[in-house]
């Protein structure tokens, strides 16, 4: 049914949480893992003229130990896995990844956030929910986001 399954890491704690449902999902179906960090754009936007150089390149190096990192964890359940790290609007990323690589399901972690972050932000794993043309399975955190 699944032949390749996204792994979205922001490299929170949340992909501690997600990665065990993906990797299942991922050996039951013999699929390949598809990791995938985004370097948000507006992080590096926000920084000042003079540093977004050096922002861009310590997301950009934190992004590739966070796929590295699920990357080493497939590999010693002997899953193919494979690697990707774009830079962009998180859940817009995710969305293009998925359609792009023709990928049949994203399994998502979500943590909990304030009231006012979730009315001034929204949520990523939200956003996929909503936009994403294949199936989605939401690995939710708890209420103080362990």
């Amino acid at each position: 049914m699944y032949d390749s399954i996204l792994v979205p890491t922001d490299g929170s704690d949340a992909v501690d949480r997600t990665l065990p449902h993906a990797l299942r999902l991922a050996a039951d179906h013999d699929a390949t893992v598809r990791a995938l960090a985004v370097v948000d754009i507006r992080s590096i936007q926000a920084a000042g003229t003079d540093d977004r150089d050096g922002v861009d390149a310590e997301l950009t190096a934190d992004a590739e130990a966070s796929v590295a990192e699920i990357a080493d964890r497939a590999a010693e359940r002997d899953l193919d896995v494979e690697t990707s790290v774009r830079h962009g609007t998180p859940d817009k990323e995710i969305i293009h990844e998925t359609q792009e690589e023709d990928l049949d399901v994203i399994v998502i972690g979500t943590d909990s956030k304030s009231p006012r972050e979730k009315i001034a932000l929204g949520s990523v794993s939200e956003r996929v929910v909503d936009s994403a043309e294949v199936p989605v399975f939401v690995v939710k955190g708890s209420e103080n986001g362990d």
